[in-house]
Parts: C-alpha cells; sequence; structure tokens
C-alpha cells in the first residue's frame, strides 16, 4: 500500500471555509449582546409593545387563514386599525413566525440573535470583495457589535430597523457593482437585480431605513456617474432603484396612496421632528433630551471610529485596478459616509425640508447606520495590516463601556411578552397608533372593554333603544357576519373603526355605514325584522395595482438574470 504524498495530505486537508468562520463569529457576538436578557428580562425599549403587538396580532390571523394580514384585530381595544398596509411585512412575519415555535420570552433574543448574525454574514459578503477575507471576517464582526445596533437592542427596540441594517451590506455591495468599483463587476443585466432585490428587502423591513438607503445609493451612483463620466453607470442606477421599488409595490403604492385615509401627520408630531433630534438636541421634554444625547453618543462614536479607519487604512487617494485608473471606491465610500455625518448635524435642516420624504426619517441621528456600515468598510481595510487587528480590539473594548451604558438606561421587563399576550386572551387589546388612525377618528377617546355588537337608538337623537336581539356568527378580523333580530328599526354600533376599505351588506344589499358622534366607530342601520350583516375587508384598487407592479417587477427581475446567464453562456 502507497503512502500518501505530501501534496495529497495537503490537499485532504479542507480549510474551514471563511463564510463558516464569520457565521460564528457573528453569532458569538450576537449571544453576547443579548447575554443581559438573561439576567434583566427583556429590553422594553420604545418601540417594544408596537412590534410584539404586530406579531401577536399577524400570528392569530395565520390562524384564521389571513396569510397577508392588512388590518390588526387587537390594536386600539379590539376596534383595530390599518397597521400592515403602512408598516413593512418582513419583521412582523418574522416574528409572528418565532410566536408560533418558541416560548414568547425567547421571541426577542431569537430575533436580535437572528438578525445581528445575518447582520454579520451580509457584512462579510460584502467586506471580502473589498479587503482579504481574514480582514473581512473582524470587519464583519466590527459592524455586528456596532453602536447602533447596541441602541437598537437595549434602548430602541426597533426590530423592524434592526433587521433593515442587516441587510444593508448587501445593498452597498450590489451598488457597488453598478458603479464599477469592484473588480470582478458585473455590468450585465443581472447586476442590477443583485442590487434590486436587497434594496426591496430594506424598504420591506423599515420605511425610515429605506428612505436612508435610496439617499445613500443615489449619492454614490451619482458621484461614481460624475468621477467616472459615465452615463451608463447613472442608467444602470436608475434601473435598479426603479426595480427594487417596483418588487415593494405590494406594500409601497398602498402605503403611499392610502395615506389620505389616516392620520399619518402624526407621524410628525412634537418629539419626533427631525429639528428636535438632531445631534445633542435639547428640548423641555427631559426624558427625551436624555434619550437624544444618549443616541448621539452612539452616533459621535461610530463617526470617531470611522475617522480613525479611514486614517489608518491608507486607502483614500488609491485608484481601483479594474476601473481603468478611475477613484477607487474608497473615496466613494468617504463620499457617502461624510454625507451620512452631516445630516445629523443641525445645519442641514433646510435640506430636511426640501427632500422628498426626507423628514419621515424622524430621527437624523438615524444615519448612524449607514456611518456604521462605512466604518465596517474601512474596519476591514485597516485589519489587512500587520497590526489592524487592534482596531478590531479597540472597537469589542468600547462597546463595553457603551453597551453597559445602554443597559443601565434601558427599560426592562421579565414579563413583558406574556403581558402583552394575556392582552389578547383577556380580550383587552392593545393601544392603537397615531399616525395609522383613520380619519376623523382619536383613538385616545375609544372604550377599553367595548362589546362586539351594540344597539343603539334609530334616532341619532332618540333615547330609548329599541328591543332588538344580535348574535355574531362570525367574527374575525377581516370577515364579520351578524345576525340581527329587531321589532322596531335600529342602528348596530360595531367594534370597528370606519375605513374606506371595509364593505358592508345588509341583506346582500351594500349600504355605506354611519359612524357614532363622538368617534368613528362603524353603525349600520337595521329595519325591523331579521337582518343579516356581512362585512369584509376588500382590496382596494391601489393594492390591486400593487400586487400587479410588484408580479411585472418578478417577471422584469427574472428575465434579466436569465439574459445574464445567456450572455455569459456564449
Amino acid at each position: 500500500m502507497t503512502e500518501p504524498s505530501a501534496t495529497q495530505k495537503a490537499a485532504g486537508k479542507r480549510r474551514i471555509p471563511g463564510w463558516l468562520l464569520v457565521l460564528g463569529l457573528s453569532l458569538l457576538v450576537s449571544v453576547v449582546i443579548v447575554l443581559p436578557f438573561f439576567w434583566y428580562g427583556s429590553a422594553s425599549g420604545h418601540d417594544f409593545e408596537f412590534h410584539a403587538d404586530s406579531w401577536f396580532d399577524a400570528a392569530q390571523q395565520w390562524k384564521e387563514g389571513v396569510l397577508y394580514p392588512r388590518w390588526t384585530a387587537w390594536t386600539n381595544h379590539g376596534f383595530g386599525e390599518p397597521r400592515f398596509i403602512f408598516y413593512p411585512p418582513l419583521s412582523w412575519m418574522l416574528g409572528a413566525a418565532l410566536t408560533r415555535v418558541m416560548p414568547l420570552t425567547w421571541v426577542p433574543v431569537v430575533f436580535i440573535v437572528l438578525t445581528q448574525t445575518f447582520a454579520g454574514l451580509a457584512a462579510f459578503l460584502l467586506l471580502k470583495r473589498l479587503t482579504s477575507e481574514r480582514a473581512a471576517i473582524l470587519g464583519a464582526a466590527c459592524y455586528a457589535m456596532n453602536p447602533n445596533a447596541l441602541l437598537m437592542t437595549y434602548i430602541r427596540s426597533d426590530f423592524a430597523e434592526q433587521l433593515a441594517c442587516a441587510i444593508f451590506p448587501l445593498v452597498l455591495l450590489g451598488a457597488l457593482r453598478l458603479c464599477n468599483y469592484l473588480q470582478d463587476s458585473e455590468s450585465g443585466p443581472s447586476s442590477i437585480v443583485y442590487f434590486a432585490v436587497p434594496f426591496a428587502g430594506v424598504w420591506l423591513s423599515n420605511a425610515p431605513a429605506g428612505v436612508i438607503a435610496s439617499y445613500s445609493i443615489a449619492l454614490l451612483m451619482a458621484w461614481a456617474a460624475i468621477t467616472q463620466r459615465s452615463l451608463k453607470i447613472a442608467v444602470r442606477g436608475a434601473c435598479g432603484l426603479m426595480l427594487g421599488l417596483s418588487l415593494t409595490g405590494f406594500y409601497l403604492i398602498p402605503a403611499a396612496y392610502e395615506q389620505r385615509w389616516v392620520n399619518i401627520g402624526q407621524a410628525l408630531s412634537s418629539g419626533l421632528l427631525p429639528s428636535q433630534n438632531f445631534l445633542f438636541t435639547a428640548i423641555e421634554d427631559v426624558e427625551h433630551t436624555w434619550f437624544n444625547w444618549i443616541a448621539s453618543m452612539c452616533a459621535l462614536l461610530l463617526v470617531l471610529l470611522l475617522g480613525i479607519a479611514a486614517l489608518l487604512s491608507g486607502r483614500l487617494g488609491k485608484r481601483g485596478l479594474a476601473s481603468g485608473g478611475r477613484r477607487s471606491a474608497w473615496t466613494a465610500l468617504l463620499v457617502v459616509g461624510a454625507a451620512a455625518t452631516a445630516l445629523m448635524l443641525r445645519f442641514t435642516l433646510p435640506l430636511w425640508s426640501l427632500l422628498p420624504k426626507l423628514r419621515f426619517v424622524q430621527f437624523p441621528w438615524r444615519w448612524m447606520s449607514m456611518v456604521a456600515l462605512i466604518f465596517a468598510c474601512f474596519a476591514a481595510a485597516v485589519c489587512e495590516k500587520r497590526r489592524g487587528w487592534l482596531l478590531f480590539a479597540v472597537t469589542a473594548v468600547v462597546s463595553v463601556p457603551m453597551g453597559h451604558l445602554l443597559v443601565s438606561n434601558g427599560w426592562w421587563d421579565t414579563d413583558e411578552m406574556p403581558t402583552q399576550y394575556a392582552a389578547i386572551e383577556r380580550g383587552t387589546g392593545f393601544d392603537g397608533t397615531d399616525e395609522y388612525d383613520p380619519l376623523g377618528d382619536d383613538h385616545s377617546d375609544l372604550p377599553v372593554g367595548a362589546p362586539l355588537v351594540k344597539i343603539l337608538p334609530e334616532s341619532k337623537d332618540g333615547s330609548d333603544v329599541p328591543e332588538a336581539q344580535a348574535h355574531v356568527v362570525e367574527w374575525k378580523t377581516e370577515r364579520k357576519e351578524i345576525r340581527v333580530d329587531a321589532k322596531d328599526d335600529a342602528r348596530v354600533a360595531l367594534r370597528l373603526l370606519n375605513y374606506p376599505a371595509w364593505r358592508v351588506e345588509v341583506n346582500g344589499r351594500a349600504i355605506a355605514p354611519e359612524r357614532m358622534d363622538d368617534f368613528n366607530v362603524m353603525v349600520i342601520p337595521v329595519k325591523s325584522g331579521s337582518s343579516v350583516i356581512r362585512v369584509w375587508f376588500a382590496r382596494t384598487a391601489d393594492r390591486t395595482v400593487g400586487i400587479l407592479v410588484s408580479l411585472m417587477a418578478m417577471i422584469v427581475a427574472i428575465g434579466l438574470i436569465a439574459r445574464g446567464k445567456g450572455k455569459s453562456e456564449i
């Protein structure tokens, strides 16, 4: 029997793949991040109840057979609201799925671990195209534990934005390809799809993050088109942005169109205005000011880390090997990072009023999410140097006191998830959202514990309630049926807010529901005798258009990929 040669032995030894190493490291970092949850319970941040309520509501509707909910069943204490039309679906679908397969107290922890682990993997896919594999692994870990991620985990509990930030690296990777900034950049049609899909993923996770991604990528592509004097880059970039937005049409078109049916202006009420949330801004609300300073310290730390990494990287001023002598990706990345930093400062306030939809980002310090990604890029470049790993060590070290500050200033509750779920079991439901409240209603006035059906006098001025009985045949979130037997004409109030998408039939005849004087609760007039009321949430024209746009975009994307593969085979 012949002994294997040294070459054969070396070939037989398989090196651990880089993606597997970064998976393990990102998972380890994510677990370390959630360690305080095991001592203090759930981090009940600013948006925790909103997201938990959405998870439970969506999961309940799945049991009813509604795969893509639009209306909520338990918000506004059971009167509902069209939350799922306006809030992107990826985060609440993921959260709802987790509530179905694991103990409730574990859901936020697992959500964060999954999200931050994916963030590390996505960053690795980007960074390994810019640096060596070893440096990309360390840079990805820096991104997984950046201060913005800690702020969202411990104080903000904005699970949707956290998911969007995990997708950011894939968006930037696709954009760099379109801009010819990578050595293996593909100018074929499939490169447009590889950008559009993660870009759509960001929009389907969090709308403010979608606005940030849109402006950041538009700036990057404009810079590339100007510095490279290439109209082709501008055209490809515009096509990528358009395709990405079209893929989200099933969500984005109804959300944009139906804003006229809700109090969307409440999204910019006092405390939520950009002018009140620039870095280190103080207002009369002490708690708001303190949180703004905490967020500002996270943003300032990221800006300082980006500056240090950019100086130490030695990449600025170098020219790209694949770009024919054109300026490299590093300068373009720094331009995006500088713009993100500037938009957190008060002198850019006019831009927040002039640029479309920018004000709906609400908090200028949200732009630190883009600064964190650009920092990870330069951190990976530094890690390529002989002692560059020290920057990773410094980032890990400074994350400890920052994490301690955030944990100390957070709100912790060991029973937060069970308490939220108990609100469904008791039938009391949850508080509503100001900006999703249908027009003509003030959800703060809605009664708690209202019956599903209430008999009212025939006339609004009447005082005597007619003798009648109401029997609920079916009461699901998007479909309801009530049988009423009344001796005289009457009006029936449902525990349901009016909204243009609701369709109402009485004995098979379509009618327009009325409302109560104090709030916009659905009131249905019935004649004496037996009446059958049917109410269902219909698909409006804007939703149909949105679905068609998404389907067309999917066909275009498949066609572009097929065309790209066909060219590569020739």
